[in-house]
């Protein structure tokens, strides 16, 4: 890696450190997110009321993480409990509709808060839910109670954004215990229902309905309206109350370590923009890079060097006949290697042969094997010998 690549990391290092102090310690906004969990402590979590629970119940409050056909065929029980669903939205299949049929039918209580509230259960109990919609304009909820002892504990909430209520109900078997009034599209007050008792069979079991969840939140229990709140849930009977957590908007469900990761605020922003730093190291970065090849210079022939160094040592002290015995044996090495010729005997038979393998002219040829026989039979030799044999060895080679 080179200089300025690392130079570029160093700095994406920094900023995503800077970013991750500055998102870790800024104030933390609001979460107005639907939970109704009893773990979260936010504005729309139920961590108030669980705790307040016990006022309620007969004993510890226990605790469903499972659905409701899960956790009742997996439990016997010797006395009546109640089971409290608390959501902005609850949606009962038909195998958990009829665990809840029967789980009242033997005696026991359920009761749900639910601004949308679905299922087969809602069929068989002849009830109907209408949602009033009003977009993001915020219409306030005048709920009161119908019974006059408990008037007292109406309140007004003014912070909902849509409104439920029963639109049908089965007379016979049900009792309004409260009420809430709206304004309608013309601005008029209409009053509906909004707090039921629905008796099931013949063991005392019974169905408390409630279309506004909102109640039961940390904000609103905290804003002086926990009377209304305790009020609706005194309609249960004093048994032991089990709390649904599996139903939940807020309900927390980490199944992998990335889910974690993107669940958290700072760690989703530390994993974002660690993605996008390594995404521009691999496009500008991430091409296979050569280094500079260092230019090799070709070998030089260092035998030629020294053979024109060695002969001009020769030539400089007038050694003429050692420069012509070592001439005379190069060129016959040269004839036995290129022609594989024999050369201990310079005849006409030779003369012949070497002529036409080297393409020179007999005449050619013969001058210059006399003159080498010539230069052979002499033991001293001068300098114009030397250029003569030579200029007649280069003839013969340029042939």
């Amino acid at each position: 890696m080179d200089k300025r690549s690392k130079i570029a990391l160093y700095i994406i290092g920094a900023v995503i450190v800077f970013m991750m102090i500055a998102e870790v310690t800024k104030p933390k906004a609001l979460n107005w997110r639907n939970s109704y969990s009893a773990m979260d402590k936010i504005p729309l979590g139920c961590y108030v009321l669980f705790n307040e629970l016990e006022t309620f119940s007969e004993g510890e409050v226990l605790v469903a993480e499972k659905s409701i056909y899960e956790y009742l065929k997996d439990e016997t029980f010797s006395e009546p409990k109640s089971v409290i669903f608390i959501n902005d939205h609850i949606n009962f299949d038909k195998e958990e509709s009829r665990t809840l049929m029967k789980f009242v039918e033997d005696g026991n209580t359920v009761f749900i808060s639910s601004t949308y509230l679905y299922g087969d259960v809602l069929d068989t109990l002849n009830v109907s839910v209408q949602r009033q919609y009003t977009n993001l304009y915020r219409k306030e909820a005048d709920t009161k109670f119908t019974s006059p002892s408990l008037q007292a504990n109406n309140r007004i909430y003014k912070d909902v954004i849509e409104n439920s209520y029963f639109e049908s109900i089965d007379t016979l078997s049900t009792t309004v215990l409260g009420t809430i009034t709206t304004k309608n599209e013309d601005e008029l007050d209409e009053t509906h229902p909004n707090l039921i008792k629905i008796e099931v069979g013949d063991n005392y079991g019974q169905f408390i309905l409630h279309t506004n969840p909102f109640a039961f939140t940390n904000y609103h229990l905290l804003d002086d309206k926990e009377d209304y709140a305790a009020t609706v849930l005194s309609y249960m009977p004093k048994q032991q109350i089990i709390w649904d957590n599996n139903y939940k908007s807020g309900r927390k469900i980490i199944t992998s370590p990335l889910r974690f990761i993107l669940t958290n605020t700072a760690l989703k922003w530390a994993f974002y923009i660690s993605m996008f730093g390594l995404m521009l190291f691999v496009i500008f970065r991430g091409k296979r890079t050569q280094r500079i090849i260092p230019v090799i210079n070709k070998l030089e022939n260092a035998t030629v060097d020294f053979t024109q160094t060695i002969g001009e040592l020769y030539y400089q002290h007038g050694d003429f006949t050692n420069i012509i015995e070592k001439k005379i044996q190069y060129f016959l090495e040269f004839v036995r290697s290129h022609y594989y010729l024999e050369t201990n005997q310079f005849n006409s038979g030779f003369i012949d042969k070497l002529s036409a393998k080297s393409s020179n002219s007999k005449e050619d040829t013969k001058a210059l094997v006399d003159y080498i026989v010539f230069l052979k039979s002499k033991t001293q030799h001068n300098e114009q010998e030397l250029i003569e044999l030579n200029k007649k060895i280069e003839h013969f080679k340029r042939t």
